[in-house]
């Protein structure tokens, strides 16, 4: 599809080092290995997403993205020292927001998300939260006050999903009310029940779907870091359109959502 977007794909490249505290450190996954995937995922633009595999050294991500032009937005890792002409050369490098990875490996803490959304909120950035769902309502009213956009990845990564009646999908969707936007993506990282269909996290789709698709993007999250058996590319194409079973879902998911949050 025309400009239809993959917003959370990462780089592996054995020529920059791991951080120490690095949980995974998975195989080289080059920009040219990706652009076979996409070919066969049917998209045109890319976000990189800085993997906890390299803590605060972004480079390899940076130079990966440089390869994509225009094509390509990040979010990378930035601690609450980052100086604004930092700040502003990633904005002109494409950088639209901060990742904060609140699960093993992550490089920076939960006390540090109000200095770095102040931070970054003259630049336009939002904040990038991974973390199990199922605490989201013990943090909700902190990611409320955020002076910044906020996307939440993988479905909520409820670890294990919960149902769509429950209180911790209400503090998703009260996020979601106020602005946040979802990344369907990487079911795989959460689910019980498991391929294909990953019902239980579907049942989470589509409740999304009904209740706010235009804060809704999608992902592959490839190369798929920790998975032993990962999925194909025509396994994520069957399961997108699954979950995005219109034209017009599929469109407004794929390619206006994430042009309006990355700035393409």
């Amino acid at each position: 599809m025309r400009f239809a977007c993959d917003t959370h794909i990462h780089f592996y490249d054995h020529r920059y080092p791991a951080a120490p505290e690095s949980v995974l450190r998975p195989p080289d996954a080059t920009p040219d290995d990706y652009r076979r995937e996409q070919m066969a995922l049917d998209t045109e633009r890319i976000v990189v997403v800085q993997p906890t595999t390299y803590g605060l050294d972004n480079r390899c991500q940076l130079d990966a993205m440089a390869t994509f032009g225009d094509a390509a937005r990040g979010v990378m890792v930035v601690d609450p020292y980052v100086q604004p002409e930092d700040l502003a050369r990633l904005t002109d490098l494409g950088v639209r927001g901060a990742r904060f990875h609140m699960l093993p490996g992550g490089a920076i803490p939960w006390e540090s998300l109000e200095a770095v959304a102040a931070n970054i909120a003259p630049f336009g950035w939002h904040i990038q939260l991974q973390l199990n769902g199922r605490e989201l309502p013990h943090r909700l009213e902190r990611l409320l006050r955020l002076p910044v956009g906020l996307v939440v990845d993988h479905v909520g990564r409820f670890m294990s999903p919960v149902e769509p009646d429950t209180p911790e999908f209400a503090a998703l969707l009260a996020l979601m009310d106020q602005g946040a936007s979802v990344k369907l993506s990487a079911p795989y990282e959460s689910s019980d029940s498991g391929a294909p269909g990953f019902d239980d996290v579907t049942r989470l789709v589509d409740a999304l779907v009904s209740r706010a698709p235009d804060r809704l993007v999608w992902a592959s999250n490839w190369p798929h870091p920790g998975q032993i058996i990962p999925p194909s590319a025509t396994e994520l194409v069957a399961l997108r359109d699954r979950w995005l079973t219109t034209d017009e879902l599929r469109r407004q998911v794929l390619v206006d959502n994430p042009a309006a949050l990355y700035d393409f």
